[in-house]
């Protein structure tokens, strides 16, 4: 059994090559939105947290791959959009030969970045 990935190259490098594909497009996407978020493993997924807070993360199963924004929020927020994809609250999973286009992509994460921005604000 292969050891756990540490990194998210790691995690990339476990995945088949149409996986890998589409979640370096899906991470090129988050890093261009979120160029301050630090890339970790989070449950068994490559993950992104700013400013300490989660944010997003990304997997993929024999299946299909999937885009985890951490909030069934988002999700709800963008339903017009996210119409030609399978989701539930926290989730939104897409085969690899389609990925997430990187503008929607782009729109989710900058949502959860402010979403985050607003629950500091609350906390405080």
């Amino acid at each position: 059994m292969p050891a756990k990935p540490t990194t998210i190259d790691q995690y990339l490098a476990a995945v088949s090559d149409e996986q890998r594909s589409a979640l370096e497009k899906l991470r090129k996407a988050i890093r261009a939105a979120a160029p301050k978020a630090e890339e970790y493993i989070g449950y068994g997924l490559a993950a992104f947290r700013l400013d300490g807070k989660p944010l997003v993360a990304f997997g993929a199963t024999p299946k299909h791959c999937a885009f985890y924004p951490m909030s069934s929020s988002t999700v709800s927020a963008f339903a017009d959009e996210l119409k030609k994809y399978e989701t539930s609250k926290g989730t939104i999973r897409f085969p690899p030969n389609k990925p997430l286009p990187a503008t929607l992509v782009k729109k989710l994460v900058k949502a959860r970045i402010a979403e985050n921005a607003a629950r500091g604000k609350k906390s405080k």
